[in-house]
């Protein structure tokens, strides 16, 4: 009963504007730091599809990164109840959505990928700015998959990696160590240096591209926390069993 009343449709739209005003506060009250523009600015300036990666923890700060005028935005979500709210939050912030797998059996999860990953490209070859977690959606913790490699690849769009922090905020001990940032704080937004993917990339380099994207990507983050004055988060160890794929 108490899951029925959480996961209905008014709930969830009541959750998700008031988690979408909460953004916007964090963002107009923040004193942010900037760090790695110049290249993003041509980037921005170019009208061409990117493909962009944050960490699974570090989402919900992306609305002050990425300017209005700039590329179109969509973001990766699952069919999922949790992905609903996630969607109704993205749509008020005018960010466009692809939905990915759900969770139905193992042969709707691949058509559903695969759908995904066609949408994906159409959006980003429209000159649009396709937005993936690499660690996402189970990890481990920073951590890339090369889902996002394998988008650049197919489209020859470049990768640009966003890290950001701010001093006060609350870590949630959840497997990506989620950051809730509070407002009236000071924060710190890093872009790595962007990263381009052959077209005949084999599986040799496909590897190498993701291991560079998740170094590039854990520096950005880290250096955002350095630079706002925040702990660092560290990567989640990586087994033999967790090693991306």
């Amino acid at each position: 009963m108490l899951k029925a009343i959480l996961f209905s449709r008014p709930v969830q739209t009541a959750f998700a504007a008031a988690l979408a005003g909460y953004m916007s506060l964090v963002k107009h009250t923040t004193r942010w730091q900037r760090s790695g523009l110049e290249p993003m600015e041509a980037i921005w300036e170019s009208g061409e599809g990117v493909v962009g990666c944050v960490w699974h923890g570090r989402v919900l700060m992306t609305i002050a990164a990425w300017p209005k005028d700039a590329q179109p935005a969509s973001i990766l979500i699952s069919r999922s109840r949790e992905g609903e709210v996630v969607a109704k939050v993205a749509a008020l912030h005018q960010i466009g959505t692809v939905r990915g797998s759900s969770r139905n059996q193992k042969k709707t999860k691949e058509k559903g990928s695969l759908s995904a990953f066609r949408e994906m490209v159409r959006h980003v070859e429209a000159g649009g700015c396709m937005a993936l977690t690499p660690d996402g959606p189970r990890g481990p913790r920073y951590r890339a998959t090369l889902g996002a490699i394998k988008l650049a690849r197919a489209t020859g769009a470049p990768l640009v990696l966003l890290g950001w922090s701010t001093r006060a905020r609350i870590v949630v001990s959840s497997w990506d160590r989620f950051v809730l940032p509070l407002p009236f704080s000071k924060g710190a937004i890093v872009w790595g240096e962007p990263l381009h993917v052959p077209a005949d990339a084999d599986a040799e380099t496909l590897e190498a591209c993701r291991k560079r994207l998740e170094d590039r990507l854990v520096a950005a983050t880290q250096e955002a926390e350095r630079l706002c004055g925040a702990d660092l988060i560290e990567p989640a160890e990586a087994t033999a069993q967790e090693r991306p794929a």
